[in-house]
């Protein structure tokens, strides 16, 4: 049996909402690709609205009431072993795809929080363990593959303290990884 975790990076702009807590749509294997990861995670991905460039006519307004802009990020599907951080090779596929889109020209000067999270069953502790595990593991794969320089990547163990679904603590969005842009 094996186990799905999820990849996440969050910028909803630009990717279709579904009804989870955070309201986060989590990108299937199939529905990974290189192009829409690296819109999702460039800069231009979380320019504020008003910020942005158009060819409509300027109206000046109060920036403080405009909702802030939410970090570069998309929530992906990866799948590893039951219990396990051991990645399974449809989950290495997954992550070869976004190795790519994080070697791109628009993201190598970026850093990313990679955040291991995972649902409440098995104790808190185990979790937070398995959770960091998997962080290591994915940061591994990425920079063992990819040659992703490892001060780019900071694995960080959530564990089941921020469920996408809390209406259904064992679902499969709950155990995830989140990558983050970090802008600093």
């Amino acid at each position: 049996m094996k186990y799905v975790a999820i990849l996440g990076l969050a910028c909803c702009t630009l990717v279709p909402v579904v009804s989870f807590a955070q309201a986060e749509r989590v990108l299937k294997p199939e529905e990974i690709n290189e192009r829409a990861l690296v819109d999702l995670l460039s800069p231009e991905a979380t320019v504020a609205p008003a910020a942005r460039k158009t060819r409509a006519i300027s109206v000046t307004r109060d920036e403080s009431s405009l909702p802030a802009a939410k970090p570069a990020a998309a929530s992906l599907l990866i799948i590893f072993e039951t219990n396990s951080a051991s990645l399974t090779p449809k989950g290495k596929q997954s992550l070869d795809v976004v190795g790519r889109a994080l070697n791109s020209e628009k993201l190598t000067a970026y850093k990313f929080a990679i955040e291991g999270h995972s649902d409440p069953r098995g104790g808190e502790d185990y979790n937070l363990r398995l959770s960091q595990a998997r962080a290591e593991s994915v940061v591994g794969y990425l920079e063992q593959s990819h040659q992703i320089e490892p001060a780019r990547l900071k694995p960080v163990g959530k564990g089941p303290t921020q469920l996408l679904n809390p209406a259904r603590p064992e679902a499969p969005e709950n155990r995830r990884v989140t990558i983050k842009r970090l802008d600093n």
